[in-house]
């Protein structure tokens, strides 16, 4: 194919690095004098270059003037909805079309989707006409936009598709009932024959199949002709070739018998109407399970608020949910979904969060808590102030994480495709092998043999059922991933998770909860919990120390009210000590209570345990006497001991990456059984260790949530992000789990298992069906048995093979996280 070239007409390139006035001459002029070009417009602003041609021009030869001029043109992202498309043929032939237009540098188009992917610098024009002139519909999938619209093209082509089917079956019927029963039933034989005649039969059945072949089966022919005229066959190729040669061979039979051999002017009529019918039959079952592979994008979409009631000065009212501006302050009462992202400025109430976290319990928010968009509000009415909307919610990220996954395509696609290709071709010249086969070797009447035989040929082959293979089950397994708060951003995550050996765990906030917090507190018998708490709480909160903050705020959250303090002295490398109603309060290490005089051999046991726990134990002492012993540490998150549990059950080894002392670490890794303990590292020096741990262990996943984490993220095989990180951590990672806790990482994995699991049973079944059928529809088993697959069943056969492989998919919609029971407990 030659490289597609700009028509006489405008086109628009985005430019980096202009910063002014004489940067857009200095564009402009550049791309004034690439030949052809009549007229360039640069806009500062929007960085873009408006460029109006007079004839054909190259997009290469306009970036390389930009180039030249000192800036460049950044490759962008483009999607395209793809329309015609039927089988793995077209996809291959629309990712040829793609690739050669001057200036894409990938192209990846997804069958189960019917969309494209293509990144590069290629005008948008350009990309849609060269999938036109490969026989197929595309337009542009504006980012964010509404699924609505798309939807309703979907539902249209169903009823389309359906009442074609049933227009098919009504004509079909009575012609098989003609011809299949006569053969079947002798006294229905001989009854045609003494009413109407054979003649007349045959005329009917040729109004029928024809009414049937040209009605609803027009629309093979207005995609399979072109296909073979362009020499690139299809799908619908296979069966306008084959309904054709059994209708055509029909007519000459009926109304030119003479011109056929002696014994050998016999009707197929119903082959070619039965095909019609049966092959829509199988494109509306498809067409209905593949709008069920897509359901979880359609329940997050359904998440989204269609209006949001918006405080103004004369009132509160509601209004679309596109007119919202961040910095409106959105009412929500109680029962309402919440339309926006934001920030709650007056009002305290329940959210329930489980359709984007998948968290069961509702989280209590109040003034300054966080919002999401989509999630439900329960019991009180809550003011928020309007922070993200539209494309930049939360929600609205989720949608299109899940829909970029459900585009991409895994490595082991990549040998479906190139098989593919040529996959119809193959089968054209194998029909074309057994006719000639029939024709010359078989048994007489040998031309109606062969025409049955390579009319199965053509029919029975399903490069559908290969092309759907991978797409469905991935689509089927991220929007399942999606609804367990596990959003795949790299399809190819999927495959490479499956093969994963090891867990890299970052410690703060991954395994802990990445802040200090009141652990332990052991009070002495002479003193009360609440009193020693307390006072050492209201001492605590003079200091900006993290372990201090942590003992006020573990005071304050059990309601206790700090006094005021008065003489507070901090003594250097001892502890705290100051006046709390009267009486005196000292807070620091076992050396502080040795200097004080103070025996702390009465918690020795409580210290040691401490130890153990990598915990480094204060002492605290009222009035002189020692009053209780305490730790401060971060605490690990009461879902990490069943994750790592689960991560061991999966056979995989599990390793831990801090920054702690080697104490410390083999503490918490002991406490959680963790196999592997790399501690005292550096930020910079994790990615090196990532790299250790590759070179004994092969493939392997880091888990993290930190900007510290992000290159270690970027190294691993799999990078997974914890969702309540960092934005870095998260753009570095291949999977982002939404819920905040390890428990997805073991639910993605046994996903990401089950789902390669789902493409390789349907890869089996498509190429097993292709390889097994095509030999019997050609007469293999005709020598041994006297066993011939009629055309009908051979398109009944066809059918089938697609509606199998998305069933098979669909079952993933079931799949039961390892840690489903631990979350919804």
């Amino acid at each position: 194919m030659s490289t597609p070239k700009t028509a006489p007409s405008s086109l628009t390139m985005p430019v980096e690095g202009m910063t002014c006035a004489s940067c857009v001459g200095r564009v402009e002029k550049a791309l004034g004098k690439v030949e052809g070009v009549e007229s360039v417009t640069v806009n500062l602003v929007t960085e873009k270059a408006e460029i109006h041609t007079r004839q054909a021009v190259d997009p290469a030869l306009l970036v390389a003037a930009i180039e030249k001029a000192g800036y460049s043109v950044p490759e962008t992202s483009q999607e395209l909805a793809i329309e015609g498309m039927t089988c793995a043929s077209c996809v291959g032939r629309v990712e040829k079309a793609l690739k050669a237009v001057s200036g894409v540098s990938t192209a990846s188009v997804n069958l189960a989707t019917e969309r494209a992917s293509v990144q590069g610098r290629a005008d948008l024009q350009q990309l849609i006409a060269a999938v036109e002139a490969a026989g197929y519909g595309a337009h542009a999938i504006k980012a964010g936009s509404n699924s609505d619209e798309q939807t309703e093209r979907k539902e249209a082509e169903q009823s389309a598709l359906k009442r074609d089917l049933i227009i098919s079956a009504v004509l079909s019927l009575p012609v098989f009932l003609l011809e299949m029963g006569a053969h079947l039933i002798p006294a229905f034989h001989h009854f045609v024959l003494n009413t109407i005649g054979q003649h007349n039969s045959w005329l009917l059945q040729f109004v029928l199949s024809s009414l049937a072949l040209f009605g609803p089966g027009l629309r093979f022919f207005r995609k399979g002709v072109p296909a073979l005229l362009r020499a690139s066959p299809d799908m619908n190729s296979l069966v306008v070739l084959g309904t054709s040669a059994a209708w055509g061979y029909s007519v000459v039979a009926t109304f030119l018998p003479g011109l056929l051999p002696e014994g050998t002017a016999n009707v197929y009529y119903e082959a070619a109407a039965v095909i019609v019918t049966l092959i829509l039959l199988g494109r509306f079952l498809e067409s209905r399970a593949k709008g069920r592979t897509s359901q979880a994008i359609k329940r997050l979409v359904g998440l989204q608020a269609r209006t949001a009631r918006v405080r103004y000065e004369d009132g509160a009212r509601d209004i679309a949910i596109a007119d919202v501006k961040p910095g409106d302050v959105v009412e929500v009462r109680p029962g309402e979904r919440i339309p926006v992202d934001g920030e709650v400025m007056d009002g305290n109430s329940f959210v329930d969060e489980s359709m984007i976290s998948g968290e069961p319990v509702p989280l209590a928010k109040t003034t300054g808590s966080q919002v999401v968009g989509g999630t439900i509000n329960q019991n009180g009415a809550l003011a928020i102030t309007a922070t993200a909307v539209g494309a930049a919610t939360v929600l609205a990220q989720i949608i299109r994480l899940v829909e970029q996954a459900q585009s991409s395509k895994l490595p082991i696609q990549t040998l479906v495709d190139r098989i593919t290709m040529w996959f119809v071709p193959a089968v054209m010249a194998a029909a074309l092998l057994s006719f000639l086969t029939w024709f010359f070797f078989g048994p007489s009447p040998a031309l109606s043999f062969a025409l049955v035989n390579a009319v199965a040929v053509l029919i029975i082959a399903c490069p559908c059922a290969m092309g759907l293979a991978t797409p469905t089950s991935i689509m089927v397994g991220t929007g399942r991933g999606a609804e367990l708060g596990v959003l795949f951003r790299k399809g190819e995550a999927l495959q490479l998770l499956r093969d994963t050996r090891i867990i890299a765990l970052d410690k703060t906030g991954t395994l802990t909860e990445g802040k200090p917090a009141l652990t332990d507190l052991k009070v002495h018998e002479a003193f009360t919990r609440q009193e020693v708490l307390a006072r050492i709480a209201a001492v605590e909160a003079r200091s900006e120390h993290p372990i201090a903050r942590a003992i006020a705020q573990a005071a304050v959250a059990e309601g206790l009210t700090l006094t005021e303090v008065h003489n507070f002295e901090s003594v250097t490398g001892y502890g705290v000590r100051a006046q709390v109603e009267g009486q005196r309060v000292e807070v620091g290490a076992d050396r502080f209570m040795t200097k004080l005089g103070l025996d702390i051999g009465v918690f020795t046991d409580t210290a040691t345990q401490l130890g153990r726990e990598g915990k480094t134990p204060l002492y605290a002492a009222i009035d002189g006497k020692l009053a209780a012993i305490v730790a401060v540490a971060d605490p690990i998150k009461a879902t990490t001991p069943a994750a790592i549990r689960a991560l061991h059950e999966l056979g995989l080894r599990v390793a831990m990456i801090t920054g702690d002392s080697q104490h410390t670490a083999q503490a918490i890794a002991r406490t959680l059984g963790i196999d592997e303990v790399v501690a005292e590292v550096l930020p910079e020096g994790k990615v090196k260790k990532v790299q250790a741990l590759q070179s004994e262990h092969g493939k392997l996943a880091y888990v993290g949530d930190g900007i510290n984490d992000a290159p270690a993220l970027a190294q691993a095989d799999v990078g997974i992000a914890i969702g309540t990180g960092t934005d870095i951590a998260i753009e570095s990672a291949d999977v982002v789990l939404i819920s905040g806790n390890l428990q997805g990482v073991p639910n993605a994995i046994a996903l990401s298992q089950a789902t390669l699991r789902n493409i390789k049973e349907n890869l089996f079944w498509a190429f097993a069906y292709n390889t097994a059928l095509i030999p019997v529809a050609a007469g293999a088993l005709y020598p041994f048995t006297g066993l011939l697959l009629s055309p009908v069943f051979a398109a009944g056969a066809m059918a089938l093979s697609s509606v199998f492989v998305l069933g098979n998919a669909l079952r993933l919609r079931h799949f039961r996280a390892p840690m489903v029971e631990e979350q919804t407990a």
